[in-house]
Formats: structure tokens, C-alpha cells, sequence
């Protein structure tokens, strides 16, 4: 599967999740937005970006907090910092979705941690940002 695929994927299980839990969605027309669906949570808007995650290490998932494009023969990274409310990341290994607001999001790349040996203060944990169909 290309990576538009794969990301295609992402985007339609996010809003199945989102709708069957009762939220209406939005979805912008073209792809030069900066996010991707938009959130209606009872007339609370959010926008999101939907983002799928790998395995960086075991007992790990990382997500990109960016956006990478080549303009003019030059190549360009944009954070999302101003620009959406919340990133919603499908992890395919178990179809877990995580909700993260923007202001806890990394600049870059984010790893959350599913276990780990130690408990230590800069350490993401994924149960903190596990979509249970609450914003």
C-alpha cells in the first residue's frame, strides 16, 4: 500500500470511529488545507489532522507533527502549531486511536509508549491520549 493510500485508510476508519460515536464531521474540498476533518462536538469546532502512526522501537508508536513538502526545488517543513486544534493518530498494529491537542504535541515527531521500564516525567504514555469517543 502507497503511503496516500495508507493514509486514505487512516483518514475513513478515523471518521467511522468519530461518527459512530456521534460526532459530526466535516471534510474540507481539495488537499491544500492545513487540516484534515473537522470536528463538530456540539457546536464546538475542532480542526484535526489525521495521522497515521508506525513503530519506531518496541513498545512504541511515532507519528510525524509535520508536514514535509518540496516548492520550487526546495524542500519545506511545516509544523501544525496555530494551524489545527488536535491530531487524531491510528496506530495500524492495533487500530488504536489517540486524540492529542496541539499544545502537547511535539514540534516534529511524537512517540507515545505503550510500556515501558521506568515511569519517567518526559515519557508520552498512549492510555493518556487513548480515544475512548470523548474529546
Amino acid at each position: 500500500m502507497n503511503t496516500k493510500d495508507k493514509d486514505d485508510e487512516t483518514e475513513a476508519k478515523i471518521i467511522h470511529a468519530l461518527i459512530s460515536h456521534g460526532y459530526s464531521v466535516s471534510i474540507p474540498i481539495g488537499d491544500n488545507d492545513k487540516y484534515d476533518i473537522i470536528v463538530d462536538d456540539n457546536g464546538s469546532l475542532y480542526r484535526v489532522q489525521c495521522k497515521t502512526a508506525w513503530t519506531n522501537k518496541e513498545g512504541t508508536m511515532q507519528f510525524n507533527t509535520h508536514t514535509q513538502i518540496t516548492k520550487e526545488r526546495k524542500y519545506h517543513e511545516n509544523t501544525h502549531h496555530g494551524e489545527v486544534d488536535a491530531f487524531l493518530v491510528r496506530y495500524p498494529e492495533n487500530e488504536e486511536l489517540c486524540w492529542i491537542q496541539i499544545e502537547e504535541a511535539t514540534e516534529q515527531k511524537m512517540e507515545l509508549r505503550f510500556n515501558a521500564k521506568i515511569n519517567h516525567p518526559s515519557i508520552n504514555w498512549a492510555a493518556d491520549y487513548e480515544f475512548d469517543g470523548r474529546i
